[in-house]
């Protein structure tokens, strides 16, 4: 069942996810091995309920958005390995004067914009920040206050005075905020 080895995948496939993604041969085989170890159905590929199956996700607040993001490329509902390792990326530390395209603070922005934006239609709405801060916060805060702090929030950041939150407005709102540390997942070598 699952975690076949990481002789799979082939140096060449090595090669082009290390190029596209930043991430070292042996992370990477280390993530072929989790990734496998995650596919029950032995098809290549990572279905929503094998996202759910882990364990540290599933108690995410934002674990629909997270398993969003990981499929937002797909075509069939399913994820291969190297639209997973795409995704991974963004979470990767940035390390001085070696930047890769999937994971600049740029894109660690985009990529957290896109959490809150529900719809895709490129601006985070009042209902938008209401649905996450819910997700986020559960039943611990009142609606009337979860209401008070979206459109504060909204308030606060909307630089253009459309009542919504644009990725400009996003990016100058969180421009103090070390963002490349605090999207960082450290990988194991």
């Amino acid at each position: 069942m699952g975690n076949k080895s990481s002789l799979l995948l082939r140096p060449e496939e090595i090669a082009q996810i290390q190029e596209e993604t930043g991430f070292t041969p042996n992370q990477i085989e280390r993530l072929y091995s989790r990734f496998t170890s995650l596919d029950r159905g032995d098809c290549g590929t990572l279905s929503r309920d094998d996202f759910l199956r882990i364990p540290e996700l599933a108690i995410n607040p934002l674990c629909e958005r997270i398993v969003h993001a990981f499929f937002a490329d797909s075509t069939d509902d399913r994820v291969n390995f190297r639209q997973f390792m795409n995704v991974l990326a963004h979470f990767r530390p940035i390390k001085a004067k070696k930047e890769n395209k999937l994971n600049s603070r740029e894109d660690k922005l985009k990529f957290a914009f896109k959490m809150y934006d529900l719809d895709d239609d490129g601006v985070i709405s009042r209902d938008e920040l209401l649905s996450i801060l819910h997700m986020m916060v559960g039943a611990n805060i009142s609606q009337d206050q979860l209401v008070s702090i979206a459109e504060r929030t909204i308030l606060e950041a909307d630089l253009c005075c459309q009542g919504k939150i644009s990725f400009e407005d996003f990016c100058k709102a969180l421009e103090r905020t070390d963002v490349e540390q605090k999207m960082s997942i450290r990988f194991l070598n």
